[in-house]
């Protein structure tokens, strides 16, 4: 069997190594799954892959790089299925479980993340990984649950927040805190409503933020200009890339479980669920 890779981008490459019990067909969608990934046709990919196991159940590379392309497109519910299918065909298979506890974090299911982690012993490469989970949701239980029609604590008379480098988007949460983003300095600064300023985000990952825009749970996402890219960053600060390959993102607004994204350079409006 074939080693497999951690990172859910990047996929298998060939399918001629695996064992010869595995049917022709099996294998043919396996590798039709991997090239549809890499031209980005993703729900064809994943199709393929399902088709795989539909004709090889215990076809365990199959299932994995399905988890892997339905947690690429973020459902992750499915994904979380398909890694279970990888589990119980290979009960040691740690990077499958803990992918498991990930996407059970990921979900807000966080007793079965840490009923997951439980499972990965210290002598495992993942054990780190599956800890740095744990603490993560230590943290989220922690925090307090989102109020949903709560009035904003945001100051209700008028004034000026001043000395703010090269302001752009600027966006508020439950709590009254006001985010704003700075083009050339690339941050967010985070303003609590007694008016204490800090830095909320910075890192390489936010290059040229236009835009912010606060989804119902206090996910902020910011429009990344000079990267083509949304970025989501969490109420506890974790960032990742939400959607790619926009041609220069600019305004942001988020409606229910829509965000929709003005794209500058292909003058569209994209909208894509959150």
């Amino acid at each position: 069997m074939l080693k497999r890779v951690a990172a859910i981008l990047v996929l298998l490459v060939s399918v001629s190594a695996y064992a010869a019990e595995i049917p022709v067909d099996a294998k043919l969608d396996y590798n039709q799954g991997i090239d549809f990934y890499k031209l980005g046709m993703y729900e064809r990919a994943i199709e393929s892959f399902r088709s795989a196991t539909r004709t090889y159940p215990d076809y365990v590379d199959a299932y994995y790089n399905l988890g892997a392309v339905l947690e690429r497109v973020q459902k992750f519910g499915e994904a979380l299925s398909a890694y279970k299918q990888v589990y119980v065909r290979n009960p040691n298979d740690y990077e499958a479980i803990y992918k498991m506890a990930l996407l059970s974090s990921k979900l807000q299911d966080y007793d079965k993340a840490e009923e997951y982690i439980k499972l990965i012993p210290q002598s495992s490469q993942y054990y780190s990984k599956a800890k740095e989970i744990a603490e993560s949701c230590r943290i989220k239980r922690e925090l307090p649950p989102p109020q949903v029609n709560a009035p904003s604590r945001v100051a209700e008379f008028s004034g000026i927040y001043e000395n703010v480098l090269s302001p752009t988007g600027v966006t508020t949460d439950k709590l009254g805190n006001v985010y704003i983003a700075t083009f050339s300095d690339n941050t967010i600064i985070k303003i609590t409503p007694e008016g204490k300023r800090q830095i909320f985000y910075k890192n390489p990952l936010l290059n040229g933020p236009i835009s912010l825009a606060t989804d119902g749970v206090g996910n902020i996402y910011v429009s990344n200009y000079n990267t083509n890219n949304v970025l989501k960053i969490t109420p506890l600060g974790e960032a990742s890339v939400f959607v790619s390959n926009i041609d220069k993102p600019y305004g942001l607004h988020v409606e229910g479980n829509m965000l929709f994204i003005t794209c500058q350079g292909s003058n569209s409006v994209l909208r894509q669920k959150l």
